[in-house]
Order: structure tokens, then sequence, then C-alpha cells
């Protein structure tokens, strides 16, 4: 909680801060009672002015203005004021403590030894986002929206064109400070410089997208991370905008972060039904939208588009994989919380259901991922090979780890120049004449990523085509989440 400066100053004696809806207030009733006729004890009820009865001086909290600026999160709290400061403090019943507290061997003699008390409504989670707002000095600084009395706030959104085509939850000053507390980077501090307007996006307009798209306050730090990755030059958000094919930002997210905030790695990977998995990836797409001003039509110049483009975060299925994880691949210390944000679209099923050998399924991956882009295509189109939990095992008992597979691959991946000149097989799509008889490695260096994801059940994986990479095109990035978000 952010204490700001009382907004009234403290008279010497005592305060007690109570609430009829709690038992042990109830209970310590007559004693403030008793207090009150010594005429230095101030009570203030949160819930009822007119409680409790035979105190002579009770103080209105139903706005909570009190408990909020002094912490109160247990009544019944009594607290001693001295030259306008507190000096003491306790917290529910306690008999000898309130006896020793007033100067009274015989205070609440006849009460029970000790009770806890009960919650403050300031501490209540049902107000607290509300109390921050109205008491703490917001940290906000983006400009206020005023609606119309009769005004549809989703339906704002729309008119606004501040959404993805889906629904976006609005972002109440309240919902933007809650999401806030997802990282102790300061409200104001810039996250990137957002393309295609150069826009310098802060973590507070980070965060009112995140909210629009419906993230948790602790998914936070991974968009943080997928913007700053997105807006790397090596990934060339601006290129994957203008280009008139298919490709968006793709999310892998690796490491303990991803179970601790219940990503999904497993049945449905790439589809509906998680939350993180689903609002991660789409708030990025909504900073790219928002703040950098990449809307199809004007600077996203996609002809088809893909479900990329409106967000595809997963998790790679780590715990049972025989590969390296994709960001240890990549060179991020394994355990670390990473992504990587790969430029792509899909997927392109594979399906293997008689392979028994690793021999045999890897020639199948090879055959489908020679397709990538185009069949008589090479050195041009990056991919991501998603490998299930099926398929893996029979990679693991034969003992294949992520260096043979791709050292297989590589091999089955180099093709035949002859096939792949303008005109072979009757298709003009191709290399120009020169590039006859000469081998053609499908994939760049580094131009195939391979992660391991997936349900139990299932003998398929998948292939995600990905735009141009190199220099020329989008390079994958792969980011550690630091631990201070």
């Amino acid at each position: 909680m952010t204490t700001a400066t009382p907004a009234f100053p403290l008279s010497d004696g005592i305060i007690a801060v109570v609430k009829r809806d709690c038992p042990t207030c109830e209970l310590v009733a007559p004693v403030l009672a008793e207090l009150s006729k010594a005429g230095d004890t101030v009570v203030f009820s949160q819930d009822d002015p007119m409680f409790p009865e035979g105190v002579s001086d009770i103080a209105d909290d139903r706005s909570l203005e009190f408990s909020w600026h002094h912490d109160i999160e247990t009544v019944p709290t009594l607290i001693r004021v001295a030259g306008g400061a507190e000096t003491e403090r306790i917290v529910g019943w306690s008999r000898d403590q309130w006896q020793a507290f007033c100067g009274s061997e015989q205070l609440g003699a006849e009460l029970p030894d000790y009770r806890p008390g009960c919650g403050s409504l300031s501490v209540d989670p049902n107000y607290t986002d509300e109390l921050e707002v109205r008491f703490g000095g917001s940290r906000v600084v983006s400009r206020r929206v005023e609606l119309a009395a009769l005004e549809d706030e989703m339906e704002m959104a729309f008119d606004r064109g501040w959404s993805d085509g889906l629904p976006v939850v609005p972002p109440t000053e309240a919902r933007v400070l809650r999401m806030l507390d997802g990282t102790s980077r300061d409200p104001q501090d810039v996250v990137a410089t957002v393309p295609p307007d150069l826009n310098q996006v802060t973590v507070e307009q980070v965060a009112i997208n995140a909210v629009m798209a419906g993230c948790k306050p602790e998914y936070l730090p991974v968009v943080l991370t997928a913007v700053e990755a997105a807006c790397e030059t090596a990934f060339n958000m601006h290129g994957l905008l203008a280009t008139t094919m298919f490709s968006g930002p793709i999310i892998v997210v690796n490491g303990p972060i991803a179970q601790r905030i219940g990503m999904n790695a497993e049945h449905n990977v790439l589809g509906q039904g998680n939350r993180a998995n689903s609002t991660i990836g789409r708030a990025l797409q909504l900073v790219i939208r928002n703040l950098g001003g990449g809307r199809p039509g004007e600077v996203d110049m996609s002809a088809m588009g893909a479900p990329s483009k409106l967000g595809l975060c997963f998790a790679e299925r780590e715990h049972d994989s025989p590969f390296t994880p994709l960001s240890a691949e990549r060179g991020i210390e394994p355990g670390v919380d990473a992504i990587t944000l790969f430029g792509g679209q899909g997927p392109t099923p594979i399906v293997d259901q008689l392979s028994r050998t690793p021999e045999s399924l890897v020639r199948t991956f090879a055959a489908v991922l020679r397709n990538t882009g185009h069949p008589k295509l090479a050195n041009g189109f990056d991919a991501m090979l998603l490998i299930s939990p099926e398929h893996a095992r029979t990679f693991r008992d034969a003992g294949w780890d992520t260096a043979r597979l791709r050292s297989e691959l590589e091999d089955l991946l180099v093709l035949d120049g002859d096939d792949m000149v303008r005109g072979a097989g009757g298709i003009d799509e191709g290399f120009p004449p020169s590039f006859a008889g000469k081998p053609l490695p499908k994939f760049r260096p580094e131009g195939l990523l391979i992660a391991h994801v997936g349900g139990d059940a299932g003998m398929f994986s998948a292939v995600l085509s990905g735009w141009v990479g190199g220099p020329k095109g989008s390079e994958p990035v792969s980011v550690p989440i630091s631990p201070w978000m």
C-alpha cells in the first residue's frame, strides 16, 4: 500500500478503530465506553457512526480515510498519540496489554484473555483499489477519458480504435494501479521506443494495455520483457508489420515463471482456454497497435494476417523434455526466466502415427519443414519446430538430444539445386538457373528453432513458419525476464 501524508492531524490521547461487523469489537464495546468517560479517547468507526454505544466521541470513518492513511490492518486497534504523533499501537484484544496501555488493572476484567480481532475494511480487497485511487496520491499520469452518462465503456473502446476486434477491459485508474503492483519499476520508466511511430512508451502505458488485454498483475514482467524484445533492432517489428506476409510476434516463455503465473505448455497449448497465454500475447499486440500505431490497413500491410497477429504466447514444456530448453539453446542460463520472440505464423501440422524410430520420424519432420514458405525456396524463411511429448518419447528412448536431432535435420534439409530452380517440377517459383546442381540448405544457420510442447496424448507435432530471417528480415530474440520487473 502507498501511504500518503495523513489528511488531518492526530490529537493527543487514545484512538480506537473499530467496526460493528466484528465480534471482537462488539466484545470490547463496554471497555471503550469506559475509556470514553476519561475524555481523551476518540473512536473511529468504519461501518456505523452510532457504534459503539456509550462512547461520547465517535468519528465517522465510513470513507475509510483515517484507516487507510494510518495503515489499520486489524480492528480493534488502539493507538496512543503524544505530541501529535503515534507512539504505541495494540492490535486485537489482549486484556493484559490493554490494561497496561490504559493504566487500569481492572479494565475488561470480565472479558476473555485474548481475541484476535477482524480484518480492517481498509484492507478488504473489495475496497483497496478504490482507496488507493482516492487517497494514494495517484501514480498514474496518463490522460483521463471522461465518458458520458449513457456511454458504454466497451463500445467506447471500439469507437476510439483501442481494440483489436475483441472487447477490451476498461482501464480504470484502480485497475491500472493494481496492474502496476506487478512490477517494482517506476511507472514513468521508458520501456522501449515502439514502432512504427517510434513513440517512447512507459511502464504505465504498457500496464494500461495489459489491463485492456485482460492480464493479471503477475503477467506484467513478461509483457514488459516482450515489449522490449519486440523493439530490438534485430527483431525488426516495423518490418514485420509492413510486410504483406502473414507473420506476427510469437512469444515462447521458459523458466519457473511460466508455472508460477499459470501458463499452459501442454494440452491445447496453441489454442484458447488459458488466461496467461491468451492475454500476454494480446497485450504486446495492443501496445504495438495503440502506442506504436501498428494498425491493419495502415502500416500493418499483411495481406491475410494470422492468429499470431492477435497474440500467440505459450510456455515450453520443460519438466519432461529430452531437449535443451529453447532459451538455453539460445544462450540463456538454464533455469532463468526468459522469453524468445519469433516472427511467425501457423501452425502447420505434422502427422506421423506410425514411426517408432527416430530415423523415420526425423524424416517426417524434414519432409514437412521443406515446405516452409514454399518447397522451392531455401535459406530465407525461419521456422520453429514444436515437438509433442509422444513424438519426443521416440527420440528420448533412442538417446537423441537436441544436438543429434538438429544434426540429422540439417543433413536432411540440404536440398538439390536441380529441384529448386525456376521451372523445375513445372513450377515457375524457385531459384535462378545458376543454382542448378548446387546443394541449398533449407534454413540459414540459427534459422530453425526447436521447442517441446503439447499434451500427453497425440502423435502430432507442428511447424510455425516464419517471416524472412536474418538482417533483411527478423531475427528471433531471446531475453531474460529481469527479476526486478
